[in-house]
């Protein structure tokens, strides 16, 4: 706590903020989600000591949404062994052993899913078992159609850049490079919700033609802050001096879908020379509900190379409704293939590596990280470019704080800012109450009257943000 921001956090206590909406609102039902599907997989064991482990859980979890809908005091985390516990009980104590609706929301809401995980990681026979893990799969069931016209998009790209055939001249070529760097970028900023039809034109001939997409331009009118030209500049940089390794990293935010458009984008600055190395940063744990563990990109890789297999199967809704998913078509399947010989082929070269670290599963912000995980500090400066992904990791920068919004990003990241050795950027659809960066006005337009003292605008995901700091300059 000691190396926090001393701007006051979003509080659980404050009823104008999200962060009361969401443990009011949003937890329980996260919770009871989580016991439905334990009682469900605990019903289909044969083994009397696993289904009884799976009742325990059961209860525990019953137990853990009791203690927050009454809002009771939240107790010691159990030993499990895990070298955070004695983090998270000991920050419980300077906090006063406090109540859920009356502590740091950023806190509550990390202790929150690391309590659920010691009641598995304590099982003996429900170790590792992911509860959140169904729910990812349905996501990236559900975004089919993206996926499969992603997937032909993707191709085409990377054939266009293989080939490296163009009459376009140096400046041309790099203000198209420059486009498509931001599509990339966008799409994994709106994740599902992007107009894929951004990425027809793929020539570096005709790539300008996106400038004048209507769909951008809907697009960028909802991204509030955009430093994505200062992010590509100073990748492009690099490239041209001529380093030989130049590695970005991606710290992941959600399975499914958007790990999914991570990796494309991951395979974009690979075979564009704009990396020659991503190290992608998963959680060691089930996480926030959707967050990545190194298990799901197993999990995609394998939906990649069995295609067919996974989309044509009925799911169990598709089961209780009766219905038989749309077969793939062979050209579907073979765009599947192909993503999946390339991204396996930099996978298995170690172009793309998987990195995890105990400090992205912690309660406190990424102002710690100097002082409390120096050696991944000190890994991170190795990198050409920091990628945050999502909500989460975009509150954790900035301490979850309620700053003025027209603070500056490079002000509010703290540690990781100027002078850091660290180049930052943050892709983030606003779920949360706190924003910086935004031009004096801004966040007043954006509430648009409502005098409720609450920031909603910046609730629902409908905007975004990607801001940029240069901690190497």
């Amino acid at each position: 706590m000691e190396y926090d921001t001393k701007t006051p956090p979003s509080h659980t206590g404050d009823k104008t903020s999200f962060g009361f909406v969401s443990a009011r609102d949003r937890w329980p039902v996260i919770i009871t989600g989580a016991i439905d599907d334990i009682h469900r997989a605990t019903s289909k064991q044969t083994d009397p000591e696993k289904q009884e482990e799976g009742k325990r859980i059961t209860q525990g979890l019953a137990t853990l949404k009791y203690e927050l809908q009454h809002n009771r005091q939240m107790v010691p985390l159990p030993d499990d062994g895990g070298p955070d516990i004695a983090g998270y009980n000991h920050e419980l104590e300077q906090r006063g052993n406090p109540n859920w609706f009356n502590v740091s929301w950023l806190f509550s809401e990390c202790y929150l899913y690391r309590r659920v995980h010691t009641l598995f990681s304590l099982s003996k026979h429900w170790k590792g078992y992911d509860v959140f893990s169904k729910q990812k799969m349905s996501t990236f069931r559900s975004s089919r159609p993206a996926v499969l016209e992603l997937a032909a998009r993707y191709n085409d790209l990377t054939r266009q850049l293989q080939s490296n055939e163009s009459s376009a001249s140096e400046d041309e070529r790099e203000s198209a490079e420059e486009l498509l760097f931001t599509e990339m970028c966008e799409i994994c900023l709106w994740g599902n919700a992007t107009d894929l039809s951004l990425l027809t034109n793929l020539t570096y001939d005709d790539i300008q033609k996106l400038q004048g997409s209507e769909s951008r331009k809907a697009n960028e009118k909802n991204i509030v802050v955009s430093d994505l030209s200062a992010a590509f500049a100073a990748l492009k940089r690099v490239q041209k001096s001529g380093k030989q390794e130049r590695r970005v990293d991606i710290v992941l935010d959600n399975a499914g879908f958007e790990l999914f458009v991570d990796l494309v984008l991951t395979g974009y600055l690979l075979q564009s020379g704009l990396a020659t190395q991503i190290v992608l940063h998963p959680k060691n744990m089930p996480w926030f509900v959707s967050d990545v563990v190194p298990k799901d990109f197993s999990d995609l890789l394998n939906v990649l190379v069995s295609a067919k297999t996974f989309y044509e199967t009925p799911s169990e809704d598709d089961q209780s409704r009766s219905t038989t998913p749309k077969p793939l078509s062979d050209k579907e399947d073979e765009d599947m293939q192909q993503l999946f010989s390339n991204w396996s082929t930099l996978y298995a070269s170690g172009k793309i590596l998987l990195r995890s670290n105990t400090f992205w599963t912690e309660a406190g912000s990424y102002w710690r990280m100097p002082h409390t995980a120096p050696s991944l500090f000190a890994d991170l400066q190795q990198s050409e470019l920091v990628i945050h992904k999502g909500d989460l990791n975009y509150r954790k920068l900035t301490g979850d704080a309620m700053w003025d919004p027209t603070t500056p990003f490079t002000e509010a990241i703290g540690p990781l800012g100027p002078g850091s050795g660290i180049r930052t950027l943050a892709l983030r659809t606003c779920k949360a109450d706190v924003v910086v960066g935004l031009p004096a006005g801004e966040d007043e337009r954006l509430r648009d009257g409502d005098e409720s003292g609450c920031r909603k605008w910046a609730w629902s995901g409908k905007y975004a943000v990607a801001s940029f700091c240069d901690g190497k300059a």
